[in-house]
């Protein structure tokens, strides 16, 4: 089956999302908060806040109409890329607007690259966050489409120790906690939907990942403090599975900016080319 290509620059309706206390919490559950980290787990607490990455859960309803608009396989889709950039600090309870639109899918030879970008926004839409999705879809590539532009690879330093260090081992429950916060692709939970797909079992959604890793960078370096995060970028670079160590170090450069490697105890760096701005 070819993409729909056609969606491409498809202006969208703007949908409404329901920030509730209780979503607030399950997302922190689901990227590995527990009682160390009360802030975002108990509405009782004083400093009870939002964990920054919870902005992407209500993106998730238009990337999913997305892929459904595109006409993709999900068993031959890959996340690939996430980045977000946050403008304001996200409310524990309240209503929020998205907006989202497939703004390119590039040929890569192989299969395709689709990017959808979705702006969510208070309901008199004052911006709040956005996020970048990249997704890349095998064997649907060679219909003659621009390549995209090419991404060169951010390495950690090597010439020295870094930042910060934090390991932190998923659960063997992870995807199954995680999927509740309403990414319900199977491969996080049927066996035979990941065989299918070309997967031993099921898999940690790139996204949880991703919140483990900003739970790093917040503890580690920022003080806690989810308001100092500013902007985050990453490349899922290889399968991690519940129950997986993730180890997340950190490097802060002479421009501010902090350079993240991530890896799993099973030797592979999970996500790379990952950027953070903070204040």
């Amino acid at each position: 089956m070819s993409l729909n290509l056609d969606c491409v620059g498809r202006k969208q309706t703007p949908y409404p999302f329901e920030i509730r206390e209780r979503n607030v919490m399950l997302y922190a559950l689901g990227v590995g908060a527990d009682e160390r980290e009360l802030h975002y787990l108990f509405e009782g607490d004083r400093r009870f806040a939002t964990l920054p990455t919870f902005a992407v859960i209500p993106p998730n309803r238009g990337v999913f109409q997305a892929i459904h608009e595109m006409g993709a396989d999900l068993t031959k889709l890959v996340h690939g890329e996430q980045a977000i950039r946050w403008f304001a600090p996200i409310p524990t309870s309240g209503t929020v607007m998205t907006n989202w639109e497939v703004t390119h899918i590039y040929d890569k030879g192989s299969g395709a690259l689709a990017v959808v970008t979705a702006t969510t926004t208070t309901p008199d839409g004052q911006p709040i966050f956005e996020n970048t999705c990249s997704m890349f879809v095998r064997g649907e590539g060679g219909f003659g489409g621009d390549r995209g532009p090419a991404t060169p690879r951010l390495e950690p330093p090597v010439d020295r120790d870094p930042d910060f260090c934090v390991e932190e081992r998923t659960q063997e429950r992870q995807a199954l906690i995680y999927r509740l916060n309403g990414d319900l692709n199977p491969l996080h939970a049927s066996p035979p939907f990941a065989e299918k797909a070309g997967f031993e079992k099921p898999i940690l959604h790139g996204l949880c990942t991703l919140g483990f890793v900003a739970r790093a960078l917040l503890n580690g370096a920022l003080d806690a403090d989810p308001a100092r995060l500013k902007s985050l970028t990453a490349r899922f670079s290889a399968v991690v599975f519940p129950g997986d160590l993730i180890v997340t170090r950190g490097w802060k450069m002479d421009d501010g900016r902090w350079v993240l490697g991530v890896s799993t105890d099973r030797g592979s760096d999970a996500i790379t080319n990952c950027v953070a701005e903070t204040d």
